[in-house]
């Protein structure tokens, strides 16, 4: 397994082309910008090397038996599947923000069950080619980016009756030894930290969508990919030479668009071409791990805004008011519970036909759904705790600067105990998550990552067993004379 600063170096070997703000940029490991976010994915590797870890942090291989980094595990039991919560939790609570790993991992667990189905029943061959392409992964330990989201276009029509036909990823060319492929894909976390990229189709297809019902894997810098970097609020701070103004003084996340201009995909690593019946499938089975993972990973950064919010109403002198006691104590209360959730969907998980564990799909969904609300609630809060000072501190410069420094320390002291400068980090960190850099992963991302609520409720009502609970009631009011039917364990 590679360390994380072995993780850096070999970013350094690739040859992509990424532009941000307007401009190509030719060595993206150190760009100010960037290099927070590869930090946070560093931190995945050295957490699975550090020995107190390392039973949720790695993992034996199913395929070789070999000791792996879990992110590139199939997960072979529900104990697998409570352990990946458990090691996004931890890695939250480390960075403070996302570390864009657990959408690869996400991707590749859905493909081992939806490769090997399209095999038993179409006679393919995807999910042999699918592991070797494990083997690679595993092998090298590296970090995939699971390309899912399309720019969509016109949201009433489906891919192949857009106006512009490559407003969906599609194949323009198949050939003996390989396809062609051009296209979008949007909102992809981490890509530009990535070793690989993992396509999957956005959505269910029909027969005249074929051509966009398209999965594969290909090297992060092969010929014909450009990634264009996505914007954050606050991101031009990272460019003003400060520590404690970016809130968080190490860690960051990373969206970017990525172009497929023309991209040659080799046969070994196509993994569907164009049986649109099992599109869907690779959907859902992909959104239901993806939203199991924000039962982890946003609960630990919500642990450390919570943290944040008891220090700064220490640093306050209002720790022991009864209503900021009170506040603290409701925001765990929703942390915890998207923790429960997270655990829920994996230990009521089962057993697929291609022996790869699938989370409770319907728990999975309620998961994801509780974190569209109850994370912007923990920031609610955090607000109220911090004050308005959140919004109106001077910069940092301005603390630093040798002739009004002396009026910012004097008049924006809290308790006399703890340093003016300790008071404001603290703040910055809580902006940082609530509305700054951090903000991105830890709320938008939990509205609309992984899917917005909308089709986590659609989810739930094709899930829930109605007619069942109806029948429940009915036995109970006597109106049907019948016994209570069999209780009922929805997976």
């Amino acid at each position: 397994m590679k360390t994380g600063e072995e993780y850096i170096e070999s970013l350094r070997k690739r040859k992509m082309v990424v532009y941000l703000f307007g401009e190509e940029v030719k060595n993206p490991v150190d760009h100010p910008v960037i290099r927070p976010s590869i930090n946070s994915v560093a931190a995945t590797y050295d957490v699975a090397n550090d020995s107190r870890h390392r039973d949720i942090a790695t993992a034996k291989s199913h395929i070789t038996g070999d000791t792996i980094n879990r992110f590139t595990h199939i997960h072979q039991s529900t104990e697998d599947l409570v352990k990946k919560v458990k090691l996004l939790r931890l890695l939250g609570r480390k960075t403070g923000t996302c570390f864009q790993r657990c959408v690869g991992m996400d991707s590749l667990n859905a493909l081992s069950i939806v490769t090997f189905e399209m095999d038993q029943k179409l006679g393919t061959e995807y999910y042999q080619r699918f592991i070797e392409y494990l083997k690679h992964v595993q092998e090298n330990d590296l970090i995939c980016c699971g390309a899912m989201t399309d720019p969509k276009g016109d949201r009433k029509l489906r891919p192949s009756q857009q106006a512009d036909p490559d407003l969906y990823l599609r194949i323009v060319e198949r050939r003996d030894d390989g396809i062609v492929v051009r296209g979008s894909k949007v909102h992809q976390t981490g890509a530009v930290n990535s070793h690989e990229v993992i396509v999957m189709p956005t959505r269910t297809m029909r027969k005249d969508d074929k051509n966009y019902a398209v999965s594969f894997a290909v090297p992060s810098d092969t010929e014909g990919l450009i990634y264009i970097y996505g914007r954050q609020s606050c991101d031009l701070r990272k460019l003003e030479g400060v520590e404690y103004d970016m809130g968080n003084v190490k860690y960051g996340g990373q969206e970017a668009m990525i172009i497929f201009d023309d991209v040659f995909v080799p046969s070994e690593r196509v993994f569907m071409c164009g049986e649109y019946e099992f599109a869907w499938p690779l959907v859902d089975n992909f959104s239901a791990y993806h939203r199991q993972s924000y039962g982890g990973c946003k609960t630990g950064v919500g642990d450390v805004l919570i943290g944040a919010a008891a220090n700064i109403a220490e640093y306050n002198g209002v720790a022991e008011a009864s209503g900021i006691k009170d506040k603290i104590v409701e925001m765990n209360h929703l942390n915890e519970t998207l923790y429960s959730c997270g655990i829920a969907c994996s230990a009521a998980g089962s057993r697929t036909p291609s022996g790869t564990f699938i989370v409770d799909i319907l728990l999975a969904n309620i998961c994801k759904h509780n974190v569209t609300r109850f994370p912007y609630e923990i920031v609610r809060l955090a607000e109220d705790i911090a004050g308005g000072l959140l919004v109106t501190a001077p910069s940092e410069k301005d603390f630093k600067n040798p002739q009004i420094g002396k009026y910012v320390d004097k008049y924006l002291k809290g308790i006399s105990e703890v340093p003016t400068e300790n008071r404001l980090r603290m703040l910055r960190l809580i902006e940082n998550i609530s509305m700054g850099l951090g903000s991105v992963g830890y709320r938008t991302e939990s509205m609309h990552g992984a899917g917005s609520p909308q089709s986590q409720r659609i989810m739930i009502e094709r899930l829930v067993d109605m007619e069942y609970k109806k029948k429940l009631a009915k036995t109970i009011a006597g109106i049907e004379k019948e016994e209570l039917p069999k209780l009922k364990i929805q997976k």
